[in-house]
């Protein structure tokens, strides 16, 4: 009997809820339809713009895509043994890859440049262009992008303008670069490989001693590298050792 009572009470307590607000509803109906009308107009805006926004970072995406499709194109002398695989026109000369693949990221980074493509648009434009021997062009785009913002966007650029540093013959700027980079705990770049290419740059340089030394630290610091072993190998070898 207690327990229908309750019930009872509580579905009393339910109705006379909805009355009230029936009553204060029905006596400020103006006011309360036009505030229903502005939460609706809020919700389709902040739909709407949500709806813009993800439309937008999907265009970003697939321009940027596109832009790689030709960036990750094969020349013809590239591929051996049969025909190329299906879908994929080689190109024949690198310079009109690389030309090509300029322009489309030129044209993602001009589009989205707030976004995170456009700044890896921006970087991978500037390996074409280093590609294409416009150092100067690619120098200027990778130093926006090493001043700052995400992370691994700075530190690709950074290694990028040590790599134009090393092609245009500057090899103590370079050397210097790398070895900075190799010490920097916040590169957001396995850090062995860094060393990889400090040691390859000294090699090239003929800096036997210095390059022995780089190969030697990158494979007593990562053991377990994939470049630890070619490390120990080139080390030995620049050092009079065995090459086996």
């Amino acid at each position: 009997m207690k327990r229908e009572l309750k019930k009872q009470i509580r579905e009393d307590e339910l109705l006379s809820g909805v009355e009230v607000a029936w009553r204060w509803f029905k006596q400020n109906e103006k006011l309360a339809r036009s505030g229903l009308t502005a939460v609706v107009a809020v919700a389709l805006l902040v739909g709407g713009f949500s709806f813009l926004r993800s439309k937008r970072e999907h265009d970003a995406s697939s321009a940027f895509e596109a832009a790689m499709q030709v960036y990750s194109t094969p020349l013809a002398t590239e591929i051996q043994g049969g025909p190329p695989p299906a879908g994929v026109t080689p190109f024949k000369e690198a310079r009109d890859k690389f030309t090509k693949a300029a322009a489309a990221f030129d044209g993602v980074e001009r589009s989205y440049p707030s976004l995170t493509v456009g700044r890896q648009a921006r970087y991978y434009a500037a390996l074409c262009r280093i590609e294409l021997g416009d150092t100067a062009a690619a120098r200027q785009a990778l130093q926006v992008l090493a001043a700052g913002g995400p992370e691994i966007e700075t530190s690709l650029a950074k290694l990028g303008l040590a790599e134009i540093d090393r092609r245009s013959g500057a090899v103590d700027k370079a050397v210097e670069a790398y070895r900075t980079l190799a010490e920097d705990a916040s590169l957001a770049l396995p850090r062995d490989y860094v060393l990889m290419m400090l040691a390859d740059t000294l090699e090239e340089a003929r800096r036997t001693q210095e390059a022995a030394t780089s190969y030697q630290s990158l494979y007593e610091r990562y053991p377990d590298s994939v470049y630890a072993a070619d490390a120990h190998r080139k080390a030995a070898y620049l050092r009079g050792g065995s090459q086996g």
